[in-house]
């Protein structure tokens, strides 16, 4: 395939069983153009916004304003990967058309798809956005804006009637037409056989190596979610330590008037 070319729901469904699909969340113009120059293949603008920005204790705060905001700015730093927007809770769930009318609003403002929550509940929204031009990114197992219901964030799956009820709903949503479908805190062995029976990537997200591709919280990912580091997440650097190592530079270096030197006066 040609990497130069703009990512396409299409493009990224045809990576199914062919190459492993590379995804990480932006909130914003500057880090979505670093993520897009690196060669992720998907932006995910998810509504984990709420926690890694806005201070939220989840992500049922967020509002369509909130993530039609971070997403218009994230759009204009990326040239090549897809950008997915999260449907932040309420935005789909009252009724299709609700749905649809919140959903075209994303790619008004420069989002390629759309990401909601939920299995075999979905598939009538699902197949209207779908129908109506607007590629959807499924999301099953532990479902954010399910916190409330699920008691906390928990792995979802464990029993054998779990588990097939969470493929059911892959099947389902596969059926409805989305391009990919996001599995998120489900044991390894099960996010592999929803892989092996459906014919649309997976994206893990706490649920092992066996999906077709991963996507993490970028906080997570440069160690700038604080103490807060999940089971599944690695971090590949800890620029928490270095922005409080630089702040404090700056604070001392001003305070005893090392800076500003000469070299930074007009």
């Amino acid at each position: 395939m040609n990497s130069t070319a703009p990512w396409t729901a299409a493009r990224l469904r045809a990576l199914k069983g062919r190459e492993k699909i590379v995804s990480l969340t932006a909130y914003d113009f500057a880090t979505a153009r670093l993520v897009d120059e690196s060669g992720i293949h998907l932006v995910l603008v998810g509504d984990s916004l709420g926690m890694t920005v806005l201070g939220y204790e989840n992500t049922l705060p967020v509002t369509m304003l909130d993530m039609l905001h971070h997403t218009a700015a994230v759009a204009r730093g990326v040239q090549n990967a897809l950008v997915v927007a999260d449907m932040p809770f309420m935005s789909y769930q009252i009724s299709v058309p609700h749905a649809l009318c919140n959903a075209a609003r994303f790619l008004k403002v420069g989002a390629h798809a759309v990401k909601i929550e939920g299995g075999a509940l979905r598939v009538p929204t699902v197949r209207a956005l779908v129908e109506n031009g607007i590629p959807v990114l499924g999301h099953i197992g532990l479902t954010p804006q399910s916190v409330q219901e699920f008691g906390g964030f928990k792995v979802q799956g464990r029993t054998e009637a779990a588990a097939e009820e969470l493929l059911r709903d892959a099947r389902a949503l596969e059926e409805a037409g989305v391009f990919a479908i996001v599995l998120e805190s489900i044991p390894p062995d099960l996010a592999g056989k929803i892989t092996a029976a459906v014919g649309v990537p997976t994206i893990g997200i706490g649920a092992g190596p066996q999906c077709d591709g991963q996507v993490l919280v970028i906080h997570d990912l440069l160690g700038l979610g604080g103490d807060w580091k999940p089971k599944f997440a690695k971090r590949y650097a800890d620029l928490g330590t270095a922005a409080r190592a630089a702040i404090s530079d700056y604070k001392r270096e001003v305070e005893t008037g090392k800076f500003p030197g000469p070299e930074h006066c007009y």
